[in-house]
């Protein structure tokens, strides 16, 4: 069988590429025929970059259905619809065996794309063949699209569950992209008593309205003003910074009350200045957050379930494999309404 993949192949330039998959499988893997594959901005970047990313990263938001299993994969069968998961803590690693298995070394380079195994290209493609542990079972109750959309809502989730928010916090959520609104359901499902979401672009504050958010705000004095009222003049307890604007991160800090936490999920590319002595002498608390841990993956998908997270509106728009390129000129370009394009290699 022919594997059809896209692959980064220059600044600015991706291409299909084929393969001939496996006659047989390697121990310990499975064969995935990808349903559908959700673009989000780390595959952005990688396509402007010229490959900037390991290669099992572009495309990592991936769904489908197991078509084949090695011999030595128990637990999995053909017909099983799976998602794009990192595996449990391997107890075997340097962090595993001084007790920090929720940074176990394998799972965190799995999620980069690094492990042992890791294929030559990620979930824009037809097919994939991954080791059996990086493969979730979907939920009866998730639809195709739901599925594709557990990926960046167990970042989310992974990042809500770190910063311990406190119920009947006052919180703010910068950027109202996928991320920013995802943060947002998981920051109302663990109880915040006052959320304000923070986003310059229309389109996107129509969609936090959309989920129910009543206080979303373009950043300026208003959106100041609403955090102040909210919390008697001190400040958010918690805010989740999701943009990833290097410029942002001070001005975020400062909406943060004394004792506040500053939670960080947006990726900076480049370096922030900051006022190392404000977050001293205000001792905030700065918690940092990158992709997940296996739990994780349960975690988002009995989120979706139950309806306490709703990611169905974040899906704009269903692409094939050969419209790709176009459609990270698009993205790239900031013009866009675009919140989350899946991928459907069958198109």
């Amino acid at each position: 069988m022919t594997i059809t993949f896209a692959a980064v192949v220059g600044p600015s330039s991706t291409s299909l590429a084929q393969e001939e998959a496996p006659a047989e499988l390697a121990p310990g893997t499975v064969e995935v025929a990808i349903t559908y594959c959700g673009i989000c901005a780390t595959d952005t970047h990688n396509h402007t970059s010229g490959g900037k990313v390991p290669p099992a990263v572009f495309g990592h938001e991936w769904t489908g259905t197991i078509t084949r299993v090695a011999d030595d994969v128990t637990g999995l069968e053909v017909g099983r619809r799976v998602l794009a998961s990192v595996g449990p803590a391997c107890g075997t690693c340097a962090m595993c065996r001084a007790g920090h298995a929720d940074h176990c070394d394998l799972a965190f380079a799995e999620a980069n794309g690094v492990a042992p195994g890791s294929p030559v290209h990620g979930g824009f493609a037809t097919s994939l063949v991954v080791p059996a542990r990086r493969v979730a079972p979907v939920l009866d109750a998730l639809s195709d699209v739901e599925a594709a959309l557990v990926e960046p809502t167990a970042v989310t989730f992974h990042a809500v569950r770190r910063t311990r928010q406190r119920l009947g916090a006052v919180v703010v959520v910068q950027g109202a992209g996928p991320i920013g609104l995802l943060t947002a359901q998981h920051a109302r499902h663990a109880g915040a008593g006052r959320i304000v979401v923070v986003e310059p672009n229309e389109a996107r504050r129509r969609a936090a309205t959309e989920l129910g958010f009543t206080e979303v705000l373009a950043p300026g004095d208003a959106a100041r003003d609403a955090v102040l009222a909210a919390s008697d003049g001190l400040g958010a307890d918690v805010l989740y910074e999701c943009t990833g604007v290097a410029a942002l991160l001070q001005p975020s800090a400062e909406l943060v009350r004394r004792g506040g936490t500053l939670s960080l999920l947006g990726f900076p590319m480049t370096d922030s200045t900051v006022s190392y002595g404000d977050w001293q002498v205000r001792e905030l608390t700065v918690i940092g957050s990158l992709a997940y841990t296996h739990d994780d993956f349960l975690g988002a998908q009995r989120a979706i379930a139950d309806g306490s997270v709703r990611v169905e509106g974040l899906h704009t728009g269903t692409i094939g494999l050969g419209e790709l390129e176009a459609m990270f000129a698009e993205l790239d370009s900031g013009a866009t309404e675009h919140a989350k394009v899946l991928v459907d290699p069958r198109r």
